[in-house]
C-alpha cells in the first residue's frame, strides 16, 4: 500500500502501524521534507507526532534504513541518504 507524506497512521488498518509509518517517512523523504544529509525527526518527535510506541517507531525507522533511504549514526540520529541519481 502506498502512503502519502501527509497521511496519518490508522491503528485499525490491515497493515501494521510500523509499515504505515515507514511508508509515510519514505513519502516525506521523496517530497524533500528533509534534504540529503539532514536528520529525520527523532524517535521522541515521531512518537509524539504519530502516537505510536517507541518500539513501533524504531521498527519503522529500521525499515526506512533497510530500504536505503536513510542511515543511522549511533548516538546521533538518522539522516537522509544522498540521492545517488544526483551524483
Amino acid at each position: 500500500m502506498d502512503y502519502g507524506p501527509d497521511d496519518q497512521v490508522r491503528h485499525n488498518a490491515p497493515e501494521p502501524p510500523y509499515r504505515q509509518l515507514a511508508g509515510i517517512l519514505a513519502a516525506r523523504i521523496a517530497r524533500g521534507d528533509w534534504e540529503p544529509g539532514w536528520p529525520i525527526p527523532s524517535e521522541s518527535q515521531l512518537i509524539g507526532e504519530y502516537g505510536l510506541a517507541r518500539a513501533t517507531v524504531r521498527r519503522a525507522v529500521r525499515l526506512v534504513v533497510e530500504e536505503g533511504l536513510a542511515f543511522t549514526v549511533t548516538g546521533r540520529g538518522t539522516y537522509v541518504t544522498e540521492d545517488e541519481s544526483k551524483r
